[in-house]
């Protein structure tokens, strides 16, 4: 006859192994040390087959009752119990191998792998790395759009708007790589999309007024740092590049000859390579800069180590040091200067200005079919550029 819960907790130890039938093929295997283990006999293919299904007290009465009805319908529907249950543990053992840490470590040496600059990569480590405490161990293809949405509130709520923006998005290349790999099946954060506040879009400062700009020409001209910060400043006004790329550039990028800086593909943020007029009064400051540090690999090494570029913040904090605030005057402010002054003289088109800036096109057909370089009017827009910025440089009333 069944058992009964009573019955159960009653079975004692009898110095060996018996076996105490409930029903439907279920009964308890009490073990000669007193253990109590539910087990249901059953036949699959013309053989007699035992499938575990747990230990007393753990498992129940009622539980083991209803994992024998599972395993029944399964045998109903011609699945071997035993069979199934080794499927799911390899299904699982390989979903929590698949977990949101370990593809995005595989998604992070495909970008390796592909060339990406470094610069790019640390920060795609730091943003995912954000992400890992709610997400990381959670298997990729079992995580849904609110999960997500929990990581990203936690970055908006520091106020960081601009990061929680970014790290939706690098979440998502890690899904569609996931999907890609066929480790998961859809991208949840195209479901966040407004999700998160977006930033306040960020201007530079910068000095628009040829008088004014003329000024701190003539306060760069005569800081009395170090050479190579001094110079980094001359060549962001004469260059107006982004103060990355040229904090990070290296000797072997020029040909004072040709009067030619070629930006690598890497160090750009459109990721295309740049190439950069030089006007004959950049390729003297720069001859005059090789003396100092053409004995190394970078322009601007560190004080700290030749082996590493020049700080991030050494040129606001040499402006600082200037007497300009940080609402006046920004290394990247040298650049919405050139643009100012370049549009507003009406001398050189749009799309020159725009080239020399490194600029993507706004739109997206018009990027497509217009890929000339207009080099020709960029190298005389240079020099009109570096002319203007001596004549500014001498306006003191």
């Amino acid at each position: 006859m069944p058992l009964t819960d009573a019955a159960v907790r009653s079975l004692k130890a009898s110095g060996k192994d018996r076996k105490v039938a409930d029903s439907g093929g279920l009964y308890l295997l009490v073990t000669a040390k007193g253990g109590r283990l539910w087990r249901l006999k059953y036949r699959f293919d013309n053989k007699e087959k035992t499938l575990a299904l747990g230990a007393y007290p753990d498992v129940g009465l009622a539980d083991a009752r209803k994992k024998r009805d599972e395993a029944k319908s399964l045998l109903r529907g011609g699945t071997d119990p035993s069979a199934q249950r080794r499927l799911d543990k390899i299904t699982a053992s390989v979903a929590r191998a698949r977990t949101f840490s370990a593809v995005a470590d595989e998604y992070i040496a495909l970008q390796k792998r592909k060339g990406r600059a470094p610069a790019t990569i640390t920060k795609t480590e730091w943003v995912i790395d954000l992400a890992r405490p709610v997400l990381g161990v959670r298997p990729i293809n079992e995580i849904t759009a609110p999960e997500i949405l929990v990581a990203l509130r936690q970055v908006e709520k520091r106020g960081r708007l601009e990061t929680a923006r970014r790290m939706r998005g690098v979440i998502g290349s890690v899904f569609r790589f996931g999907i890609s790999s066929a480790l998961c099946e859809t991208d949840p954060t195209q479901a966040l999309k407004g999700a998160i506040a977006g930033p306040q879009p960020k201007h530079h400062a910068a000095l628009l007024q040829p008088k004014a700009f003329g000024g701190l020409l003539r306060s760069i001209r005569e800081y009395d740092g170090t050479p190579e910060v001094r110079t980094a400043l001359e060549l962001s006004a004469l260059l107006f590049p982004r103060p990355g790329e040229l904090r990070q550039a290296h000797w072997s990028e020029f040909d004072l000859t040709t009067a030619v800086w070629s930006v690598p593909a890497g160090r750009m943020k459109m990721r295309r390579e740049h190439r950069v007029p030089l006007s004959t009064q950049a390729v003297a400051i720069l001859r005059d800069l090789h003396a100092i540090t053409g004995w190394g690999q970078f322009l601007f090494p560190s004080v700290r180590s030749g082996k590493k570029p020049l700080s991030d913040n050494a040129l606001n904090a040499a402006l600082r040091r200037m007497g300009f605030t940080k609402g006046e005057a920004t290394a990247h402010g040298f650049r919405a200067t050139a643009s100012t002054i370049l549009n507003e003289s009406g001398k050189w088109s749009v799309d020159a200005i725009e080239r020399q800036l490194a600029h993507k096109d706004a739109d997206a057909v018009r990027r497509a079919y217009h890929r000339g370089d207009h080099w020709d009017e960029r190298v005389q827009m240079m020099q009109w550029w570096a002319d203007q910025l001596d004549a500014m440089r001498s306006i003191k009333s």
